[in-house]
């Protein structure tokens, strides 16, 4: 005696694994457009985001170039306050609290 074993689901017919095929180069053709447009995307904005770290590098350096003028010029700005009362408003508005000779900076004020 010989059992049949025959599936449960029929057999796809020819122009149905036709089509998935098409459906599935059609698919590969848009990942691989997809994929190449964002790679294009993340290289320019890996270029961008090298030249603003450049910037900011130049004007970091020019700042530690000139701190020592630019504190110069608050610690005279702080003398000029201590003379000048309406000038010390001012200073104490931006948070410049004037500094006595061989005193600590102040710390600067908390950002909101």
């Amino acid at each position: 005696m010989s059992t049949e074993i025959t599936p449960s689901t029929p057999a796809p017919a020819s122009s149905e694994i036709a089509d998935l095929r098409n459906q599935v180069y059609i698919l590969l053709v848009a990942l691989f457009v997809i994929s190449g447009t964002v790679t294009v995307y993340m290289f320019d904005q890996a270029r961008t985001v090298r030249k603003e770290l450049s910037s900011a590098q130049q004007v970091i350096t020019a700042y530690k170039q000139n701190e020592k003028t630019i504190q110069d010029f608050v610690n005279n700005l702080g003398v000029y306050g201590q003379t000048h009362p309406d000038f010390a408003q001012i200073l104490g508005k931006y948070g410049l609290v004037p500094n006595k000779p061989g005193a600590a900076p102040a710390p600067a004020p908390a950002k909101r």
